[in-house]
């Protein structure tokens, strides 16, 4: 009789778990009982070691810890919120290894799971009764420019104005067309991922998230005809920022850079994607109406 393979997880989590570090630990405790190897990033399993004490370490099948992307596991955990989702994403990067995602936060829009249903998300990573949901991200490249940060981009890339009341103009070309100087605050490009996060504030549209699309949205435009623009997510977009500033904010999913005026950089879809467990039968209308209460009468 063939033995079942040993499942490794990564586990990356937010580090703000005071009061779900025991629901943590039984969870982990009971994947590691089923067999499973456990690499804990490093800040979490410090933090959960000064939470739960000695028998956290003594109990669960620790295989490693990881402070950085160099790893490999068959899937990793999320245990946060949608904030921790996306510094997973980081952290398994172009791997596209499978990410479940566990709530421990507030609206955990992008979870599949709470904490509490410990036995529950063990059965189904054992039992295989999931489905894999592809997400697209976000590639940046600037002229003559290297980023300090991760030049990926799960939920938005944000064009911002910096320190001051002033207007930025972001000349924007569509796979080397001329589209539109935009006079604004800033400037959005979304995933269907990233719909429901910063675009969906500046009114922009709540897109199914494995569509091949990309919004493109305005914060605050000087002109009413500036209006959120869907395009086909295989496009390219080309910036270019003016401003009576010296320089400009490029935010990468929250993650900013200061970057000079004058400079053009790319946007367009990533060469791998992040793979993300749902629940079967869980669906995005469902998503919607008991994460965004879509459709409820107040």
């Amino acid at each position: 009789m063939e033995s079942t393979p040993t499942l490794t997880i990564a586990v990356y989590g937010s580090r703000h778990q005071g009061e779900n570090a025991e629901a943590i630990f039984n969870l982990l405790r009971e994947l590691s009982e089923r067999g499973c190897r456990l690499l804990v990033h490093s800040k979490l399993m410090n933090h959960l070691s000064e939470l739960i004490g000695q028998r956290f370490a003594e109990t669960i099948n620790l295989y490693g810890t990881s402070s950085d992307s160099r790893f490999d596991a068959d899937l990793a955990l999320s245990i946060g919120g949608d904030g921790t989702f996306l510094r997973t994403a980081r952290w398994v990067a172009d791997k596209e290894i499978p990410i479940l995602a566990i709530n421990t936060g507030n609206l955990g829009y992008l979870t599949a799971f709470d904490i509490s249903e410990t036995g529950l998300i063990a059965d189904t990573l054992f039992s295989g009764k999931f489905k894999i949901e592809n997400r697209s991200l976000l590639k940046i490249d600037v002229d003559g420019h290297s980023l300090d940060i991760w030049p990926y981009a799960l939920n938005e890339v944000a064009v911002l104005r910096n320190e001051t009341a002033s207007m930025i103009t972001v000349d924007t070309l569509l796979d080397g067309d001329d589209l539109a100087s935009y006079l604004a605050d800033g400037l959005i490009v979304s995933t269907p991922t990233g719909s429901t996060g910063y675009n969906l504030s500046v009114g922009g549209p709540v897109v199914q998230p494995t569509s091949p699309t990309l919004v493109v949205a305005p914060v605050a435009p000087h002109s009413l005809t500036m209006r959120p623009l869907i395009i086909a997510d295989s496009s390219e977009l080309t910036f270019t920022v003016t401003a009576r500033s010296e320089t400009f904010k490029l935010s990468l999913d929250g993650n900013y850079v200061t970057l000079p005026c004058g400079l053009s950089f790319t946007v367009s879809k990533a060469p791998f994607v992040v793979r993300v467990i749902q629940r079967i039968g869980f669906n995005f209308a469902d998503r919607l109406r008991h994460k965004l209460l879509w459709g409820v009468r107040t």
